[in-house]
């Protein structure tokens, strides 16, 4: 029987970190979601041991390195290992995103052992690592392979839904529409058969062709009758009908979605950004009254995204609106500074050198590092992102030279100068990309810039509401409305150059 990749990216880790290659492996918990939902700070610490344990930290890469480097033949070739080493070492890296050490032991596993169970776990670490790293060129004839080849597996049923995935984001919106309808014809009860309607549904949207994706929308809600799925298909319809600027059917939608829809986790909307996109719908038709009324409705907490939203709505409407908008924001005022001191504002020197040098923020810096790392230096995530800002290896290679360092290691990640400095010059690009839209320079920093850019094409609205809407992970959105609740905390508690406001 085939291994899957999982296997092995979350097992024998402890090997590597703790033990002889020839120990047995243990199988830690599974991996933290960075979409933390509750508590407003992370608790890196009891993270740093979970991840020492599983063996997926920096002593697990450190090892893999060195017994890698006294195993290589004269020539420079891997030493000759059993497949499951193989895979062990290609869990560490890949855990550490040292995505080309993965794919070395990965490649001479498939060349050495070409009939082993592992070959499509192998085959499909290479194809997701080249993914990760945005190089989807590289990525799709890995999961061309595996969707031909090893479809009665999981990593090669895997393969065939990245195919489409993987053409969505090289702009080949309709191939990567009609794969994921492919997907649905092979594998009516495969493990992606939710996501394959629903991205089929945004796909086609993308492509500009909105009645296959209305036709989708149609063919989810009667696959998935009565579950969150379905909600989340007529959600895709409410989105799309903003988008098109067909207010009348956008305000039908908004009222089916508001009657009996039961907003449990699984659903990709929630109450308040229903309302809101109602109430936009009902302002761009021209009835100002009415749109008043439903921003009324959206409560208005520190915590709350479209709260904020709709106050900022109310107040351009004017009048008796801007009246209640006052209120509104003097009452989150006060929730602010009860709890300023949730709110602070570390390494203020070096965050003024560093977007003083790009006209960046600083507040928005800070929102950005007390979501990421709750300003814990040694933070580091499941993903390898390390640090204040919790940079990755890719990001440092990118932009560490332009911030004035050279030759950065995972370890000087760690430095706050460091960390600050790359992680500033980032954000800065990412204005560049995104100017006047913080969430999307949020969303961008948690889900990838290509995929925002995709989201804001979608959005085809010059709003925040609207584009944050069709943040297509849920996750990332949810990154989005945290970091976005830091911004109007920070701003309102500090002066631009990090003074505390009296």
């Amino acid at each position: 029987m085939f291994a899957s990749l999982s296997q092995y990216f979350f097992a024998g880790l402890l090997t590597l970190a703790f033990a002889p290659a020839c120990a047995p492996a243990a199988v830690p918990p599974a991996a933290v979601s960075n979409a933390d939902a509750g508590a407003a700070f992370v608790d890196y610490a009891a993270e740093a041991e979970t991840e020492a344990a599983a063996g997926q930290g920096d002593v697990a890469l450190t090892n893999a390195r060195r017994l890698d480097r006294e195993g290589r033949t004269i020539d420079g070739q891997l030493a000759q290992l059993a497949p499951a080493e193989h895979m062990r070492r290609a869990a560490a890296y890949h855990a550490n995103r040292a995505f080309a050490e993965a794919r070395e032991h990965w490649q001479a596993l498939v060349a050495r052992y070409p009939t082993d169970a592992n070959v499509p776990a192998a085959l499909f670490g290479m194809g997701r690592t080249f993914y990760q790293e945005r190089r989807y060129a590289d990525a799709l004839p890995f999961f061309e392979r595996l969707g031909r080849e090893f479809t009665r597996y999981k990593d090669g049923r895997e393969g065939f839904y990245y195919v489409a995935a993987t053409l969505l984001r090289l702009d080949r919106t309709a191939e990567a529409a009609t794969r994921y309808g492919d997907y649905v014809t092979r594998f009516p009860q495969g493990e992606r058969i939710e996501n394959s309607y629903l991205n089929a549904i945004d796909s086609w949207r993308e492509a500009g062709r909105n009645e296959e994706a209305l036709q989708w929308i149609a063919r989810a809600r009667e696959r998935f009758r009565g579950t969150p799925a379905a909600t989340n298909a007529l959600f895709a319809r409410l989105r799309l009908e903003v988008a098109a600027r067909d207010w009348p059917s956008a305000l039908r939608t908004a009222d089916e979605l508001q009657r009996g829809v039961v907003f449990t986790p699984a659903v990709q909307t929630t109450a308040n950004e229903v309302a809101y996109l109602r109430g936009f719908s009902l302002e761009r038709a021209k009835q100002s009254a009415q749109a008043a009324a439903v921003y009324q409705s959206i409560p208005d907490r520190v915590s709350s995204y479209y709260g904020g939203l709709a106050t900022e709505r109310l107040r351009d409407l004017g009048d008796a609106s801007k009246r209640i908008a006052e209120a509104r924001e003097l009452s989150v005022r006060r929730e602010v500074d009860a709890a300023a001191a949730l709110y602070p504002a570390p390494y203020r020197d070096i965050l003024l050198r560093a977007t003083n040098r790009h006209n960046l923020d600083p507040r928005f810096v800070l929102a950005i590092m007390r979501r990421e790392s709750a300003f814990k230096t040694r933070a580091r995530s499941p993903a390898a992102a390390r640090g204040l800002l919790q940079l990755t290896p890719e990001i440092a290679a990118k932009y560490g030279a332009g911030a004035g360092f050279k030759n950065v290691s995972e370890d000087d990640l760690y430095r706050p100068e460091v960390n600050i400095g790359i992680g500033v010059a980032y954000l800065a690009d990412l204005f560049r990309m995104f100017p006047k839209l913080p969430e999307a320079v949020a969303a961008s920093y948690n889900g990838g810039e290509d995929n925002v850019e995709r989201w804001v094409r979608r959005a085809g609205h010059d709003d925040a509401g609207v584009f944050s809407s069709e943040v297509g992970f849920t996750e990332s959105k949810d990154y989005v409305f945290k970091v976005m609740a830091n911004y109007r905390a920070y701003q309102q508690l500090y002066t631009a150059d990090l003074k505390r406001r009296r």
